[in-house]
């Protein structure tokens, strides 16, 4: 694919240094990200309903950050990669059947054809911008105390993914972080980690455990039932293999989408 030199990735960068962006890719199809200014908060949860692999609660520090408006889609997948994994099609719904490895082949890949550096979000990342960043206003699930506001799950999804931006976003304009799809984050699973960041203090933007067998999952999914709504919290997390995962009836996850973190030149 030959790219015009004055291909305009990242559109008004220098004057809106602390705004969202909007990065062009080059077949048309363009990927918004959310500023979110870093902070303090408390990560995690010590109520009584929580799941032992979220307790307990801990204080964390992150910088600044930029984080995709929404999951990644079949459009945004295509115009990088070529193909489509997905199950359920459509291009402006996630991309899905995606594994942890898949998505650092996209990162290289996107990043030659735009010259920005992606990743990831960190599960702390991730659980801020849920949370809805320093705006928070300490809702349930990413954005409502009601997860039909904000997300599909099993009452609602109707046995399916659904196009992304459809419901309402979190108080930092973020879609479909609880519900739809889950998520790839960049660390690496570690079920005692929450209890060693404790020890520390505040955590400054932690990089999960230093090793694993399994990824970290975030958001819950279309899936998911009444009685798994725990799943689709700001502060649910779960374990998925890195090895590509595929969507069967009777599995409970989808894993496979993501956010994108711009990295700061």
């Amino acid at each position: 694919m030959e790219i015009p030199p004055d291909f305009p990735f990242v559109k008004n960068r220098e004057t809106m240094p602390k705004e969202n962006l909007t990065i062009q890719l080059p077949d048309g199809p363009t990927i918004e990200l959310v500023y979110v200014q870093g902070g303090t908060f408390t990560m995690g949860s010590d109520d009584s309903e929580a799941l032992d692999r979220e307790k307990p609660a801990h204080q964390v520090k992150l910088s600044d950050y930029y984080i995709g408006k929404y999951p990644v889609t079949q459009e945004q997948w295509q115009a990088v990669r070529g193909d489509n994994p997905s199950r359920f099609q459509g291009e402006q719904r996630p991309v899905e059947n995606v594994s942890w490895d898949d998505t650092q082949e996209f990162f290289e890949k996107i990043s030659q054809v735009t010259g920005e550096k992606f990743r990831l979000p960190t599960e702390a990342e991730w659980e801020f911008a849920a949370r809805g960043g320093m705006y928070s206003q300490g809702y349930t699930y990413a954005g409502s105390d009601r997860l039909k506001q904000v997300g599909w799950y099993d009452e609602n999804g109707d046995d399916q993914t659904h196009e992304v931006s459809q419901l309402l976003a979190n108080e930092l304009g973020l879609h479909d972080m609880s519900g739809n799809v889950y998520e790839w984050c960049q660390d690496w699973f570690g079920s005692g980690y929450y209890e060693e960041c404790q020890k520390h203090g505040v955590v400054e933007n932690p990089q999960g455990a230093d090793s694993g067998t399994d990824r970290v999952l975030r958001g819950g999914s279309w899936v998911d039932p009444p009685v798994s709504l725990p799943l689709c919290l700001s502060v649910s997390r779960r374990s998925g293999g890195s090895l590509r995962l595929y969507r069967v009836s009777s599995c409970s996850a989808l894993p496979g989408s993501w956010k994108l973190i711009l990295l700061f030149p």
